[in-house]
């Protein structure tokens, strides 16, 4: 056992067990190993190592490294390299991702989370042979992209015969902390076994010597063996009121001041590049010190213990080696030692461009350009994170504020794209504070706008996005343009800003600067939509019947226009685009966008009477918004999931989901949301026979004067109103909404308030007038809406039998029951199965 490791019983069991429960059949586990730094993390790392070799798992290793974690996704790259084989024929298209993030191909912009897919089946495919374990020191020292692939990977460890186990520093909460993993604190040793490493491994004889040393070490592992050699004497008396991370740093920083200058500028170059490679080190000492150098100059600090020599690598003892070194030397010295590093990378000029911009203080537009080219190159291999921090960098160097700016615009347009809402507002902010142009004070304005759609009423701000709309037009910029138009347009469509603000956008962007033609653009239809699906809805109807959904290969333009065909009540159109746009992004694997997806096709699929496929995009799409931090999405998603659950019957389910709906839509007050959670409630309720409850939930939705009002998501609801208003005795009050909808659909011939309203004036109608409406009702076109179709013949032919015109029920019946049978409408089914009997036997 080693020196770490006395005392670690309890961790090295639990660690242990973790591992016995990834058996033949799958089922993977993940543990985090949380700790300060030197307690003992990575030596339970190498402890679960030979446990998992000795139960014939595949180690697969990496450990993070500070200076590294601009390299895009080089932690991602230490563990899955052995699982790699870059020359065996044509790679998939997943499998081209991953070479195409690691830079060892030349391809199309992977997106994280298609890496991230790519990386969990290539790590299916191994542990299909051979159970894997994934170990990962410093994750918190990882790149971006791979903490969030890692995150990923654990998230999605289930059905594999995977272990991941990642060791992370107290105090770095990064996503695989956050992500609600099961954890293992490794805290302090205890008093025995603080007293065995002394007396065994540090060599400490003395009582009072190792009474001392182990009051100032905390059961830190580390810092009892590192202390006697350094602080344990008189000669730093003020150690102790030191933290203990600094007292270990000093501890290291010591010895590293002790050895001659060759040594220690070996020491600073390891400290500065990520890299381990000795030759790569000592080409940058060669730069440094002006002249060539050999390998025994490590010696000294070999025998220290400060660093080890294996194999052509050079390795520090711990991480706090690299950060005493760092802290001991001053700023000069480590912009020299960047220097020299990039002076010996001219073949990775990714690489090169990091250490050179580490290598300066003030403004260098040289440097600054550099660091740009290498964003780029770290977006063409998806790592967006990377490029944010680049650019970052670049913009610090950058002589021209206006220059400034710009780059400061387009990390924050990076950071939109992979859902960092911080990063966003803290770039916005300091361009702001450039000489912005302006084109790039609009894209600002465009910037703070896209993480906050819907808030309530806020007609002044829609105003404001039109003003600007405006003006990036008449400078040109119709794209721009377009974006502010549709964040402008999803205010309206999330929250009531009034009829002026609507008309504002839908005004504006009509009359774009020099009549440029933009009706075909996706955001211009959808934003015809989203502020108008009233008044526009023919317009959009229009627009998208000359789009062939088949042609387009633009994932995100597929589901802009589903949006579109959403909006409007078109839900055979929709599904028509955004069953292409799931294909596609699926097979990218643009997760976030998809997440999107599935959750507008649940309600959809719902409307066309596709059920199950319905309840599978809740699920799939709320679990997709969690894993890639889209909130507001995770909640729409939640309110699919309870109108699905309602109309199935699942009551209980379908009226939890619907009030954790409630509880965060109302505090932004999107009663789009809450329009939906409204119908879950009211199908619910009608499942379960509760009718007027049920109705007073579905009416609510239907009030102007309602926070669940939405102009058009209520025309969904219509047909359960109606049902609801029969059996509650309401049919007066549910007229009278009838009507004031009636004069909506004079307007808008969206198809699911047509068909709905059918269905309602039949049920609703008195005697004199009901025949007609009822011929109206299942004489319409009920293609690709089946459920619709099976409504309409239980209700006809629950009238038919009433009037006893048997036969003629009994067919009416028997399709009712079958679409709905087959459509999984249980509730449904079952009245429509008991009016089936009533009709056969005559009752």
């Amino acid at each position: 056992m080693t020196s770490q490791l006395f005392g670690r019983e309890r961790e090295v069991r639990a660690l242990t067990e973790m591992l016995s429960q990834v058996p033949a059949g799958g089922a993977g586990q993940c543990l985090v190993l949380l700790g300060d730094p030197g307690i003992g993390k990575t030596a339970l790392l190498q402890a679960t190592r030979g446990i998992a070799r000795g139960r014939g798992f595949r180690v697969l290793a990496a450990a993070g490294v500070q200076s590294e974690a601009q390299l895009p996704y080089a932690g991602l790259h230490q563990v899955l390299r052995p699982l790699l084989r870059p020359g065996a024929g044509e790679p998939d298209q997943r499998s081209q991702a991953l070479l195409t993030a690691f830079g060892l191909a030349e391809g199309e912009r992977p997106d994280i989370y298609g890496v991230a897919l790519a990386a969990v089946e290539l790590l299916g495919a191994a542990a299909a042979e051979q159970p894997v374990a994934i170990l990962v020191d410093d994750v918190q020292w990882l790149d971006a992209q791979s903490q969030e692939v890692l995150t990923f990977i654990a998230h999605r460890r289930a059905p594999l015969r995977i272990a991941v186990v990642g060791a992370v520093r107290n105090g770095y909460p990064g996503p695989f902390v956050a992500a609600g993993l099961p954890r293992l604190e490794v805290s302090s040793v205890d008093g025995d076994a603080a007293e065995e490493i002394l007396r065994s491994m540090a060599g400490v004889s003395g009582v009072s010597d190792r009474r001392r040393i182990r009051d100032q070490a905390q059961g830190n592992p580390l810092a009892l063996l590192e202390l006697p050699q350094t602080l344990a004497g008189a000669a730093y008396p003020e150690a102790q009121e030191w933290p203990l991370t600094a007292r270990l740093e000093r501890a290291f920083g010591t010895r590293v001041a002790e050895l001659d200058s060759a040594a220690r500028d070996a020491l600073l170059i390891a400290a500065v590049d990520p890299v381990d490679d000795l030759a790569e080190i000592l080409a940058a000492m060669a730069v440094l010190r002006g002249a060539p150098v050999a390998a025994d100059v490590l010696e000294p600090a070999v025998a220290v213990g400060l660093v080890r020599v294996e194999r052509g690598r050079l390795m520090l003892r711990h991480p706090l080696v690299r950060s005493g070194v760092l802290q001991a030397e001053p700023l000069e010295r480590r912009h020299a030692a960047n220097a020299a590093v990039a002076a010996v990378l001219a073949a990775d000029p990714y690489r090169r461009a990091w250490h050179r911009g580490q290598s300066i203080v003030g403004p260098d537009d040289e440097i600054a350009d550099e660091l740009e080219a290498s964003a780029a190159l770290a977006l063409g291999r998806g790592a967006a994170m990377s490029a944010i921090g680049l650019l970052q960098r670049s913009a610090q160097l950058t002589t021209s504020s206006a220059h400034r700016g710009h780059r400061l615009l387009v990390a924050a347009e990076h950071a939109f794209s992979v859902g960092r809402q911080d990063q966003v507002g803290l770039l916005v902010t300091a361009a702001e504070r450039c000489d912005l142009p302006e084109l790039d004070w609009a894209r600002a304005q465009w910037l703070r706008e896209i993480f906050h759609d819907g808030v309530p009423g806020d007609a002044a701000r829609v105003s404001q996005l039109c003003a600007v709309a405006r003006q990036a037009s008449a400078a040109g910029d119709h794209d721009l343009a377009l974006n502010l138009l549709f964040g402008a347009a999803l205010r309206c469509w999330w929250a009531d800003t009034g009829p002026d603000a609507r008309a504002d956008v839908l005004a504006t962007v009509k009359s774009p600067a020099g009549g440029v033609d933009l009706t075909h653009d996706h955001r211009y239809v959808a934003t015809l939509a989203l502020a108008g699906p009233v008044v526009e809805c023919r317009a959009v109807i229009d627009l998208l019947s000359e789009i062939d959904p088949g042609a387009i290969t633009d994932g995100d333009a597929l589901r802009v226009f589903g949006i579109a065909a959403t909006a409007i009540g078109d839900p055979v159109r929709s599904l028509a685009f955004l069953g292409r746009a799931e294909t596609l992004l699926r097979s990218q694997g643009r997760l976030a966008l998809l997440s999107q997806v599935l959750s507008l096709c649940v309600v959809n699929r719902l409307h066309t009477g596709d059920w199950d496929g319905a309840q599978a995009a809740a699920g799939e799409g709320e679990r997709l918004a969690k894993e890639t931090g889209q909130p507001i999405w995770r909640t729409g998603a939640l309110a699919c999931d309870a109108l699905s659950s309602a109309f199935r019957g699942d009551t209980d389910r379908a009226l939890s989901y619907a009030a954790e709906v409630e509880a965060t839509a109302s505090r932004q007050r999107l009663n789009q949301l809450l329009s939906i959670a409204q119908l879950a409630k009211g199908a619910a309720l009608w499942a379960e026979g509760r009718y007027a409850q049920a109705y007073r939930e579905l009416a609510r939705a239907f009030r102007a004067d309602d926070p669940s009002f939405h102009q058009r998501e209520c025309f969904g609801a219509v047909m359960f109103l109606a049902a609801a208003a029969v059996e509650a005795g309401q049919q007066a009050d549910a007229n009278a909404l009838v009507a004031e909808l009636s004069q909506v659909a004079a307007v808008t011939p969206s198809p699911l308030l047509v068909v709905n309203l059918r269905y309602a004036r039949a049920v609703l109608a008195a005697d004199v007038t009901a025949d007609s409406l009822h011929a109206a009702m299942v004489g319409q076109d009920f293609t690709g809406l089946p459920w619709s179709a099976a409504c309409a013949n239980l209700a006809y032919g629950g009238r038919l039998r009433r009037l006893g015109r048997r036969a003629e029920a009994v067919t009416a019946l028997r399709a009712a029951v079958a679409e709905l049978d087959r459509i999984g409408a249980g509730p449904w089914s079952d009245r429509a199965r008991a009016e089936l009997e009533a009709a056969v036997s005559g009752s």
